[in-house]
């Protein structure tokens, strides 16, 4: 049995109020995990469900209207914003992807080894951890921008550093929990390395807390790769980027036509609300949150 379930072991039958909220939260669940899977169909099946080349510029056809054509509209330069959109979901995703799932898994590695080994390692991971939460991560991303140049490979890669306390902080905590139940000290008497007990236990009972930690962050992530290619430091025009098109769109808001930055900053709102709402969801049904 694992530590988790022997945890929540002889918490008893959940009432009829607890009930009620774990239906309501299995809705909210559900409804963030359908929107947050449409994103990901929507970036990957884009080249088969896009109306039109996101590139391909028609100057008869700037700042038209929604119709059966363009069922979105166009924008400055007469480009499909529905099908910007949708390829747009590409780069909007795939990065912040990359970011949460480096941060988680750096970020797990880190707070295991240093609760594992203990000692002046612990103390100096901490003391790491502490140095790099203390910057917010688009301002290391704009520096990172000054010395390197723009583009996402360089957003990536700092807010993947810049991500890592949020996972390593709390998973710490955890790990050090586990680190002093009774399963553990018996396992070493058995013999088993420590290594062993990491990888085959300590591991697998955090990733619950992992998931639920990487969900919710990578909303956060996709915020700030969207603000950082809305400053011109991210995706590079013409790339069809949801931040990017925000910042595009931005003149045709005084002109009286912003759909192409209200449609892109709708799309990133919606799903950033689902991936706090999914991380939230996840929080109730694996840690057993009573919120």
């Amino acid at each position: 049995m694992s530590t988790y379930r022997i945890a929540t072991a002889g918490r008893g039958r959940a009432g009829p109020g607890r009930m009620r909220s774990l239906a309501r939260g299995r809705g909210v669940l559900i409804t963030a995990g359908a929107v947050v899977t449409v994103a990901v169909l929507a970036a990957v099946l884009a080249p088969l469900i896009a109306p039109y080349d996101p590139d391909a510029v028609d100057i008869t056809a700037v700042y038209g209207p929604s119709s059966a054509a363009h069922w979105l509209g166009t924008d400055d330069t007469g480009r499909d914003i529905l099908s910007r959109i949708l390829y747009g979901a590409r780069p909007s995703l795939l990065a912040p992807a990359v970011v949460t799932l480096t941060a988680g898994t750096l970020g797990t590695a880190l707070a295991v080894s240093a609760a594992w080994i203990g000692g002046w390692y612990d103390r100096l991971v901490s003391a790491l951890l502490d140095i790099v939460f203390g910057f917010p991560g688009l301002v290391l991303a704009v520096v990172a921008a000054a010395v390197f140049g723009a583009g996402l490979t360089v957003a990536v890669v700092t807010l993947s550093i810049a991500y890592l306390p949020y996972v390593a902080r709390v998973v710490r905590g955890a790990a050090l929990r586990e680190r002093r139940l009774p399963y553990v000290s018996a396992l070493g008497m058995l013999g088993m390395s420590g290594w062993r007990v990491c990888l085959r236990h300590l591991v697998p009972n955090l990733l619950p807390l992992v998931l639920v930690q990487t969900a919710t962050s990578f909303g956060y992530t996709l915020l700030d790769i969207a603000a950082f290619s809305f400053i011109g430091l991210g995706a590079q025009p013409p790339t069809a980027e949801w931040g990017l098109m925000v910042a595009n769109g931005s003149s045709g808001i005084l002109a009286g036509r912003p759909e192409q930055s209200l449609y892109a900053g709708l799309v990133i709102v919606v799903f950033v609300i689902a991936c706090n709402l999914l991380g939230s969801g996840l929080s109730q049904r694996l840690l057993g949150d009573s919120r």
